[in-house]
């Protein structure tokens, strides 16, 4: 199965040179997408411009796209383009995780469990590894050896992350991968 290059919404054929797209991303932009918008952040970002990074992320976020909570944390943590607010950290992570966001649950699990909240901090690995998170997977198994997570919750959610793990694979994601390795 052959992947065509195609937009997702019109199946028109997506653009060939930079400046087309470049001006297609700025039509999606000027309307507002979420995506777009996002995705702009992501550009200005690893260009170093966070100020304009927080600016595309916060507006998509406002839009409602979880992707973009959880840059706006980022940003919030790493003190770039905004001064570091935990408070305001923690609100995005929350939207994000709120939203399905793995990284931004498993984050949340970490700040828990760095104020002692080490309950709630299993809490949200649960749920991240129930999404199919790694990293959450490795924080209760190093926390069940320690004793602060029972063998039953564990099991649990180890189920659930194969489960989780077991229906992101499908022939079309294989081909799209193949695809990108190209």
């Amino acid at each position: 199965m052959r992947l065509e290059h195609s937009c997702l919404f019109c199946r028109k054929p997506t653009v060939a040179t930079d400046e087309e797209c470049d001006k297609q991303r700025m039509k999606r932009i000027e309307a507002n997408d979420p995506v777009a918008l996002r995705r702009e952040g992501v550009v200005q970002y690893h260009k170093g411009d966070y100020s304009s990074a927080f600016q595309y992320f916060t507006k998509a976020a406002e839009l409602g796209n979880v992707e973009a909570h959880y840059r706006v944390a980022v940003l919030y943590d790493e003190g770039h383009g905004v001064e570091k607010e935990r408070r305001k950290e923690i609100y995005h992570l929350e939207e994000a995780a709120i939203g399905g966001h793995s990284d931004a649950r498993f984050n949340l699990g970490c700040h828990e469990w760095n104020n002692d909240n080490k309950e709630r901090a299993v809490k949200h690995w649960i749920i991240s590894a129930n999404l199919g998170d790694d990293e959450s997977i490795k924080e209760l198994m190093d926390y069940f050896r320690e004793g602060c997570v029972s063998k039953d919750d564990l099991a649990a959610a180890l189920r659930a992350h194969q489960a989780a793990v077991d229906a992101t694979k499908s022939p079309q994601r294989e081909a799209a991968e193949e695809y990108y390795r190209i």
